[in-house]
């Protein structure tokens, strides 16, 4: 009998994988890694992704209750079931100090970064609830953590956070692993902004232990260890994903500091 690895062709086979924002390039690196660990993969955004490798894609806005109980419907009529759930979808804001911060980009932010995350999740743990089993996987940021200068970015995260361990706690006796990931600086479309100064770029890198700036790829391959049965004792927690840059704060200090 050939063993089984976390991330061979199969470890998936037979389950089917929701993912929100997949039109981007986390959502994307997760189609590729999630299909090719054998899952049917259900590609949801705003627009339905163009992408070979889902097995369905479906358009939906995640601020919208009505809409997602359509996409879990359309979930439910293509395969009768749903195994695994990714909260990837998510949106930044401009730069406005708190003072000044209108409540509509607040609520925005809270509605599809938090409130979106719930409400897939609501939908779509319930045929995972019917069967017995599942995997969420929630999408926070070391944003939950270290605030930065997008105001209502961080309590959002926070948020998810705080609503993964809400899942874990009342879903984990009926079948329900719920887990988050918070990626650290990874270079996407989003984000690409901040690495075209090429000196942005290098300022950035000499903050991150591991000598880069994080891929897609490294995203993805968290949460596709999460998903997998190599993580089937893993309830609760989060796994920050940015190159121990978390943990350079004094050594960032300038000696002097310390004199």
């Amino acid at each position: 009998m050939t063993q089984q690895t976390t991330f061979d062709a199969h470890a998936l086979e037979g389950r089917v994988a929701v993912i929100t924002g997949a039109g981007g390039g986390l959502g994307g690196a997760m189609v590729e890694r999630l299909a090719s660990m054998g899952a049917k993969v259900v590609a949801v955004d705003l627009k339905a992704p163009q992408d070979a490798r889902a097995a369905l894609s479906l358009a939906c806005d995640i601020t919208d209750e009505a809409a997602i109980q359509g996409m879990a419907a359309a979930v439910q009529a293509a395969f009768g079931r749903c195994d695994i759930l990714v909260n990837n979808a998510g949106i930044m804001a401009p730069v406005i100090p708190l003072e000044q911060l209108p409540v509509e980009v607040w609520d925005k932010v809270m509605g599809v970064n938090l409130r979106g995350a719930f409400l897939c999740a609501k939908h779509l743990a319930r045929p995972m609830l019917a069967q017995g089993s599942g995997a969420i996987v929630n999408l926070a940021s070391i944003g939950a953590r270290v605030p930065n200068d997008i105001g209502p970015y961080g309590p959002s995260k926070a948020g998810v956070l705080g609503l993964t361990h809400q899942m874990a706690v009342e879903w984990g006796p009926r079948g329900i692993r719920a887990n988050s990931v918070s990626p650290g600086m990874i270079r996407t479309p989003m984000s690409e902004h901040f690495y075209r100064n090429e000196k942005l770029h290098q300022g950035r890198i000499k903050t991150v232990p591991t000598g880069r700036i994080g891929r897609p790829g490294d995203i993805a391959d968290a949460v596709a260890f999460l998903v997998s049965d190599a993580a089937s004792y893993m309830n609760g927690h989060d796994i920050i994903i940015d190159g121990g840059f978390m943990r350079t704060a004094l050594m960032n200090v300038q000696p002097a500091v310390f004199a």
